[in-house]
């Protein structure tokens, strides 16, 4: 397909990375002053952005700041947090902070740095279409340019259930629209649905306001039967290591399914402090201020229905999942989806979408993250953050953001760097070895 602004770029790169989230720019960080890796990444946005909207005051991040792009595998590299604070000249302020968990923002404005010192990263330029005739061909709303690898880092999607599809607007968002959307709501009903880090956050905000912004009713409904910590602790903090993420590559699909199920809350669980937080707001409006009417709290709940309501509003019907026959209604004003996210869309693999391999709902990758599919052994199509049933819960997180670039960058540059030491815990099985006991 022809584009009329479309220019070539006699160029050809060793590697074109789609999109620059975290992922993608923890990748092409760690490829920053390699020549022998030529290297260009695009991204349709203008700017970076990571998430601006959902950056509500107070939020943190819910994993060590040594989990940046860079520093877990190359500590002496120019783009670590470290290297961020002492450019800034804030390094001793940020010790005396004493910050318990990093702010979200700062973090964010660390990740906007980052993509700033590296001139291989572009924004404002969207890739529209790859192609493939021996060497991959990118199509840009501005250029054409050709790779023999390419990276897809794309990230996530806002997802609210189907039965919220088509009502999206002034009075009915996703929490990642949340700054600029969950204004204005003095006096009003708010339901906030989902039970997770997001809702925590938002329902926080809004009974944080001062009187004169405060909702009338703040409703927060989750299908989890409590409103669940985060497992932070050191042996659940073993799944994200990379001998895990190994380990959990080579399980069945059925296993790596219910394991994810089962220890959601290791990725997806609430920070103490936040619901600390919550539960002292919460005392402080009911016994202190005397109002007591302010939050309702309903876990253990599914919405099963969003309807326009008779006097303005929305009607929510929701299911106790311990009373499946009871239907409950929640009159509303404003509703917030804090519902999570998924993968985001690849349409611009539209012209070899039937040569690549998939699994399940994901494209199918081998252990370096590079695509299955039919083209040649030397051409890769590299995917990040979008094998969570492969790779299992960490593939989102923060966690193993540095590790992954680092492998993907190794097969780009055919080496292999040294792990770090592997989990105390033996995650395989030993049948037919002996262990020894003692000395």
């Amino acid at each position: 397909m022809g584009h009329a602004n479309t220019q070539a770029d006699s160029a050809q790169y060793h590697c074109v990375g789609v999109g620059v989230g975290p992922a993608n720019l923890s990748l092409a960080s760690l490829l920053h002053g390699r020549p022998e890796v030529r290297n260009l990444f695009l991204d349709r946005k203008a700017a970076f952005g990571w998430h601006d909207e959902q950056q509500i005051p107070g939020a943190t991040l819910q994993v060590s700041m040594f989990k940046d792009l860079v520093s877990l595998s190359d500590p002496k590299s120019p783009f670590s947090f470290l290297s961020y604070l002492h450019d800034q000249g804030r390094v001793y302020h940020f010790l005396n902070a004493q910050f318990d968990d990093v702010p979200r923002l700062e973090f964010r404005n660390y990740l906007a740095w980052a993509s700033r010192r590296n001139e291989n990263v572009v924004f404002g330029e969207n890739v529209e279409e790859v192609g493939f005739d021996g060497v991959f061909t990118v199509r840009t709303d501005r250029r054409t340019v050709t790779a023999e690898n390419i990276v897809v880092g794309v990230g996530s999607r806002p997802w609210v259930p189907p039965l919220a599809d088509g009502l999206q607007g002034e009075t009915q968002f996703h929490v990642n629209d949340y700054m600029s959307a969950a204004k204005s709501l003095g006096g009003k009903r708010v339901v906030v649905v989902g039970g997770g880090q997001s809702g925590a956050e938002a329902c926080l905000d809004l009974m944080s306001r001062p009187d004169s912004e405060l909702p009338r009713r703040i409703s927060w409904l989750s299908r989890r039967r409590n409103y669940f910590p985060i497992d932070d602790s050191p042996f659940t903090n073993d799944y994200y290591m990379p001998s895990h993420s190994d380990y959990f590559y080579g399980l069945r699909p059925e296993i790596r399914q219910a394991f994810n199920a089962q220890h959601i809350l290791s990725s997806d669980g609430i920070s103490e402090s936040t619901l600390r937080d919550l539960y002292q707001r919460i005392y402080v409006h009911r016994f202190v201020q005397g109002n007591p009417d302010l939050v309702g709290l309903h876990p253990n709940r599914e919405v099963t229905g969003v309807e326009a309501g008779a006097a303005g509003g929305w009607d929510i019907s929701v299911r106790h999942n311990d009373e499946p026959d009871d239907v409950e209604h929640f009159e509303a004003d404003v509703i917030i989806w804090a519902t999570g996210f998924r993968p985001a869309r690849m349409d611009f693999l539209a012209p070899i979408a039937d040569r690549l391999e998939r699994h399940g709902d994901e494209l199918s990758i081998d252990e370096h993250y590079a695509v299955r599919w039919d083209g040649p052994d030397d051409r890769r199509i590299f995917v990040q953050n979008a094998a969570r049933g492969q790779r299992g819960l960490a593939d989102p997180n923060l966690s193993l953001n540095a590790w992954r670039s680092q492998r993907i960058a190794d097969r780009l540059s055919g080496v292999r760097s040294d792990e770090q030491l592997a989990s105390f815990i033996e995650w395989s099985s030993k049948a037919g070895a002996k262990v020894l006991w003692g000395a």
